[in-house]
């Protein structure tokens, strides 16, 4: 599974503006000097947040963003799925062969069983977990697990 950088970069922002907001808008500018993150790529993420209902915009000198749902409303699949990010391992991953079901072999049909248990398990998990998990800081790695996750940088 990979995971680039918009979903990373729309995450890494979330956590900013509802720590930081007030009720308050906030700038795109003051996240982006914060985080460390281009400004027009925050742009960029902020309308699809924007459409999708996560976050306010505001207009004028004294603009910028604010949430639209609360942390404790808001999953973590939904903020992926506003800005693209695909939430499972697709055909391309698992290296689908030919057009359809008549480019397979009964084994790798089987397989792809498994990839799509674990498409099915990995949106689960962001499904149940919510952006005030993170802010509280709920989250409480698995040493038994190994690091599979590939964080990709699509900004270069």
């Amino acid at each position: 599974m990979k995971i680039n950088t918009q979903g990373r970069y729309a995450l890494i922002a979330l956590i900013d503006l509802a720590s930081k907001s007030v009720g308050l808008p906030v700038s795109l500018s003051e996240i982006a000097e914060r985080q460390n993150i281009s400004l027009a790529y925050l742009e960029q993420l902020f309308t699809k947040l924007r459409r999708a209902g996560i976050v306010t915009s505001y207009r004028g000198a004294s603009g910028g963003y604010t949430m639209a749902k609360s942390p404790e409303s808001l999953r973590i699949s939904e903020i992926l799925s506003a800005v693209d990010e695909m939430l499972g391992v697709s055909e391309r991953d698992i290296g689908k062969r030919g057009n359809g079901a008549e480019g397979r072999t009964f084994e790798d049909g089987l397989s792809v069983k498994l990839w799509e248990q674990l498409s099915a398990t990995i949106y689960v998990f962001l499904h149940q977990m919510r952006l005030s998990d993170i802010l509280n800081d709920q989250l409480t790695p698995c040493p038994a697990v190994p690091h599979f996750v590939v964080m990709v940088d699509d900004e270069k």
